[in-house]
């Protein structure tokens, strides 16, 4: 049976999003998604996206393989896609610009601009270690400017989950990391038990910094939303930026605010629709 897709990305990060509003269960199993995410024998994405039914109060459910299989919490680009996706599901019938998807980061509500963006509320940073989760601190402290061994030098990270696990480091030229080595090194470090993303960070201004990111379970990515949320965080606990700024990724730039009144974070950005096919 012919399953319909169609290709979306966010500044980069693309994904292959499937309807699944007929089922609780995804379509396709984790060895299918990463066949298909294969850039030379398949349709070629940093991840599988499957827009299921809403639970609760939500209106829709979303479900992610990464290319290697794996099923993150969240992706921020991704559920901007989603948010597209969505609207072309609906069409005419559509009669709202926001949506509320349950994920396993939690409920995150996107919402479609007039300008074509779409400005996602991606809720509280989490900050404990056991929320990240890191055993590089005491359970009751933040994980701000912590020295950490990594190929062979010591790096200050700092860590943040929106959902998933974050691990920034702030460096004077990002050009300049060997990211096809040190990600992995990072990712796989065992103070992260269930792995972690990776950004290294270079501060241009307060309102400007500059982001290169090792993707858990997807390697080097063009964009990586919850990164830049994290990024953003982890600069203001450090004092190095402000609570809005633009992140540069190699994508392209996203907005994102630390908000004083709510202390959410907001994330807006592009999604773009590419092809649609039949596999």
């Amino acid at each position: 049976m012919a399953i319909e897709f169609t290709k979306y990305h966010g500044l980069g990060n693309d994904f292959i999003l499937i309807d699944n509003r007929a089922s609780s269960t995804p379509r396709l199993t984790p060895e299918q998604a990463i066949q298909l995410c294969d850039r030379h024998f398949g349709i070629g994405a940093n991840g599988v996206i499957f827009a299921l039914p809403g639970e609760k109060d939500t209106d829709y459910t979303m479900r992610i393989f990464n290319s290697d299989g794996s099923e993150p919490e969240m992706c921020g680009n991704g559920i901007r896609c989603l948010a597209g996706f969505l609207a072309e599901l609906e069409g005419m019938s559509r009669n709202k610009d926001r949506y509320r998807i349950h994920t396993l980061a939690g409920v995150i509500t996107p919402q479609l601009t007039e300008d074509g963006q779409v400005k996602v509320d991606m809720g509280l940073p989490r900050l404990l270690p056991g929320e990240i989760p890191t055993t590089l601190a005491a359970a009751d402290a933040k994980v701000i400017n912590q020295p950490l061994e990594v190929a062979g030098q010591s790096w200050d990270v700092t860590c943040v989950s929106m959902g998933n696990p974050h691990c920034i480091t702030f460096v004077d030229d990002v050009a300049a990391i060997p990211l096809e080595s040190i990600g992995p090194q990072f990712e796989h470090h065992p103070v992260f038990p269930q792995r972690t993303n990776t950004e290294f960070i270079q501060v241009v201004s307060r309102d400007y910094l500059k982001m290169r990111v090792w993707e858990r379970g997807a390697g080097i990515t063009l964009a990586c939303g919850t990164g830049a949320c994290a990024a953003l965080v982890a600069g203001v606990l450090t004092e190095r930026c402000d609570r809005l700024a633009t992140v540069e990724l190699p994508g392209g730039t996203l907005e994102i605010e630390w908000s004083e009144i709510d202390q959410r974070i907001y994330m807006t950005g592009p999604a773009e629709r590419v092809f649609t096919g039949k596999i």
